[in-house]
């Protein structure tokens, strides 16, 4: 922009010497100088002054619909788009890919994926797969999560700390909720939950099943919207840590069907070992060598 308002002023030769071509009486030539200045002087201003214009609009643009992405989950500077993610940091769910690979979503909704489970010094591979009716999102915010763009119904991968030897049914509940609603979580990515109830707590064929509310809480008005969400637990064989597939929607929709959609999501959830190859297990990099969560 500065440079196209340095070209007019150095075009301002070239007008004086069109406006003295087109005069004809000295008087008449001075007039027409002294406008043509002011015209090439005004609009080198206001050349100047786009670039204000414009960051305007792209800080509008990257703004950050905080009320309504807790409200349904959508951004409303933007669907969580590369703007939308811009500096924000990515909530912890545990996640970890093996490095080489990659999640995937079939047409029918199947979603796939490879974790990495245990230690550094001990790592193991998990195959995990679910079916869920939303799309699969993409973007640096994102581990193995799928959500609609509308309603703000979706699915989520998590993994818990070290179980230390207890079995699912030994482990409290506030041990899952621990990863879900830790500062740095999922649920907390824009501010902590009010109200964690764990509403439900069982066992069903060998997983563990819970079911919890919470609200959060709208910065603008400081109404709580509430939201329920259906909680899968499973430790794969051989590993020490439980794998998570967590199904939610607000209490509105909820109580409307959301709840039937959610328990078919996480009845579908599968975590067992990866078959053994010769190949190391590494953990993939997902921050430009900065660090690795594993």
């Amino acid at each position: 922009m500065k440079f196209l308002a340095i070209l007019a002023l150095y075009s301002f030769p070239a007008a004086l010497a069109f406006s003295s071509v087109k005069c004809n009486s000295p008087s008449t030539s001075q007039s027409a100088l002294h406008a043509s200045r002011r015209d090439v002087l005004a609009t080198a201003a206001s050349m100047l002054a786009l670039p204000s214009v414009v960051n305007a609009a792209a800080a509008v643009q990257d703004s950050l619909g905080i009320d309504e992405f807790l409200r349904t989950g959508v951004d409303g500077g933007g669907n969580m788009g590369v703007s939308s993610q811009a500096g924000k940091s990515r909530p912890q769910t545990g996640v970890v890919f093996r490095d080489g690979t990659d999640v995937l979503q079939s047409k029918k909704g199947d979603v796939s994926a490879e974790i990495l489970v245990g230690t550094k010094a001990d790592p193991k591979s998990v195959l995990i797969s679910f079916t869920a009716p939303y799309k699969l999102e993409t973007g640096s915010v994102y581990d193995v999560e799928c959500r609609d763009q509308k309603t703000g119904d979706g699915a989520f991968l998590a993994v818990t700390e070290k179980t230390d030897g207890k079995s699912l049914e030994d482990l409290d509940s506030s041990f899952f909720m621990k990863r879900l609603f830790d500062p740095t979580g999922r649920f907390s990515f824009y501010g902590p939950p009010t109200d964690v109830k764990v509403k439900k707590s069982t066992m069903v064929d060998g997983n563990r099943l819970l079911e919890v509310s919470f609200s959060n809480l709208s910065q603008s008005t400081n109404a709580e919207i509430p939201r329920t969400a259906l909680v899968v637990a499973t430790i794969p064989k051989g590993t020490d840590n439980a794998v998570m597939l967590v199904a939610s929607a607000n209490a509105g929709r909820w109580k409307k069907g959301a709840n039937v959609a959610s328990k078919t999501i996480v009845d579908s959830f599968s975590a067992i070992p990866s078959p053994k190859t010769s190949m190391k297990l590494r953990a993939k990099d997902r921050t430009n060598g900065a660090s690795i969560d594993f």
